[in-house]
């Protein structure tokens, strides 16, 4: 094996480049993954244009499926050679966040998020997997990568919105924004039972995609006012849950606005820049409005279990895989992603195309 790979490096504010790094010999509780399918993340974006702070150096990317290189000690179950899917987050399992059930916070803010964040990632030929023994997710031999691929973040990141918010049995659940997360997020949203969902959308594609994916109605942002036609849908009452997908000011205002007293805003967006929340949405704060927040839910029984949604066909994410790079087309594929073009939702991105 030759002892360096290639890796997708971020240099600076709008500045990423192919480079050579030396591959990494795992140690303790530590595996070495080929990487064989991985893809680009919204939180991707927001690093190349400088809207989330990482260091210059880092090899970027955090979703994950390859195949177990090497073993570090102290691992047991795994052998060398095993398709298996990582989470894009990898808690140790044993800290005071991740006994209290909160994994993705392991360590500290934010620190169960290491790929691409604090340690480097997957968008490269192979991958460092931290706490291995918590995170190295065997994937079934019925399923391909294309199939598991997008449980790593956006199905676990969209699909928990509705989860956090504990969504019950015949809650109507609006979703603002229905890209990859949005989309993700309607799906869980009719997973968890909601009998009616309102999708919020003005690109036509992601629209009828929604559609497929469990929406009953999409709103077109552009050519109608949101809360107005929600409070329509809802005969004035407001939705029980209001799932934010984007990230934007003027979307979390929306999500507010269209929440019924006592109701959910469940934020998935990455914020950058000043939020604020207005006192009349909010109730002055006396609405029992509940506004939560979720980081992607990681490790590999989370992995297990959207695996299994997968397998007995309550989930299929494929439809979203729009195009397919190699890792030295990286470039094209950050630009097509990045700017929307020709109807992508997510992208396929293989460092190793001959296997």
């Amino acid at each position: 094996m030759s002892q360096t790979m290639k890796a997708n490096v971020f240099l600076g504010k709008n500045r990423i480049e192919i480079q050579n790094k030396i591959i990494p010999k795992p140690t303790y509780n530590q595996a070495l993954v080929r990487v064989t399918l991985t893809t680009i993340c919204g939180t991707d974006l927001h690093i190349l244009k400088g809207e989330y702070p990482v260091q210059p150096g880092l090899t970027i990317g955090h979703e994950p499926v390859g195949v177990i290189e090497e073993l570090g000690p102290g691992l047991v179950g795994y052998t060398r050679g095993e398709r298996v899917l990582i989470g894009a987050i990898t808690p140790c399992g044993q800290c005071e966040f991740c006994l209290s059930g909160k994994m993705s916070q392991c360590g500290g803010r934010l620190g169960g998020w290491k790929f691409g964040n604090s340690i480097d990632g997957c968008q490269a030929e192979y991958v460092l997997v931290p706490n291995a023994q918590a995170n190295l997710a065997k994937i079934p031999d019925a399923l391909s990568d294309e199939d598991v691929v997008l449980l790593a973040d956006i199905a676990s990141t969209g699909i928990s919105a509705s989860e956090t918010a504990n969504v019950q049995l015949g809650d109507i659940v609006a979703v603002f924004a229905q890209g990859p997360i949005g989309l993700c997020a309607t799906a869980g949203a009719r997973l968890k039972g909601a009998s009616t969902i309102i999708g919020v959308e003005s690109d036509p594609i992601r629209s009828e995609v929604a559609k497929k994916m469990g929406a009953d109605y999409v709103i077109d942002p552009s050519k109608t006012d949101v809360v107005k036609e929600i409070m329509n849908i809802t005969g004035g009452r407001g939705v029980d849950v209001a799932i934010e997908a984007l990230g934007l000011q003027q979307t979390f205002e929306n999500a507010l606005r269209s929440v019924k007293p006592g109701g959910k805003l469940s934020s998935l967006g990455v914020y950058s820049g000043k939020l604020e929340i207005p006192l009349d949405a909010f109730g002055a704060g006396l609405a029992d409005i509940q506004i939560l927040t979720t980081l992607c839910p990681g490790g590999k029984e989370r992995m297990r279990r959207l695996m299994e949604l997968v397998a007995f066909r309550r989930l299929d994410l494929k439809p979203l895989l729009t195009h397919d790079f190699t890792l030295d087309e990286i470039g094209k594929a950050y630009d097509l992603f990045g700017n929307r073009k020709d109807g992508v939702l997510k992208v396929a991105i293989r460092p190793n195309p001959k296997g």
